[in-house]
């Protein structure tokens, strides 16, 4: 199996990494929303969305690239054209909670390309990992792989996603 591609994000309230200075302004927030709706306009297009010159749009993109405030584009694929016939959300308590046995369990999850999403948060619980997997029977043996089989897990719930919806778009909450 190969690993997966997950990156480790800030979380909520954490200080926000800002190489250009300044907060994104009407027209970068505008680019943004219109970029988080459909990834894929092209510069041409999306500079016309918003009413800006299109070498003026592609700069302003860049640089929210290279800022780090624009992280990536991606592709909202269907489940099922990738052979994925569940997901679920798995909840894991750990035993011990020393930042370098945390680090070697989330590198673990890292290594299962069935891993979504991994959630490290506070509560009950210490982890939220989003799966994708064929089957019920796939699930249990990533089950046993991925968690009870780890010498720092202590507790294990799994629950199967029926459906869920996805915002297209982060809130925009700057005033």
């Amino acid at each position: 199996m190969k690993p997966n591609n997950i990156s480790k994000s800030a979380p909520p309230g954490a200080p926000e990494r800002r190489i250009f200075g300044a907060k994104p302004d009407r027209t970068d927030r505008a680019i943004l929303g219109a970029l988080q709706r459909d990834a894929g306009l092209s510069n041409k297009e999306l500079a016309r969305k918003i009413r800006l010159a299109p070498s003026s749009c592609l700069q302003r993109v860049r640089r929210l690239k290279s800022s780090g405030v624009i992280r990536g584009l991606h592709a909202d694929v269907s489940p099922p054209a990738l052979g994925i016939g569940l997901e679920a959300i798995v909840a894991v308590r750990l035993t011990q909670h020393l930042e370098k046995e945390v680090e070697a369990f989330r590198h673990r999850l890292r290594s299962h390309p069935e891993v979504i999403n991994v959630y490290h948060v506070s509560g009950g619980v210490d982890f939220f990992v989003h799966v994708a997997v064929r089957d019920v029977a796939h699930l249990r043996t990533l089950g046993i792989e991925a968690f009870t089989s780890h010498r720092l897990v202590s507790l294990v719930e799994t629950s199967i996603i029926f459906d869920h919806e996805r915002s297209k778009a982060l809130p925009d909450l700057l005033p």
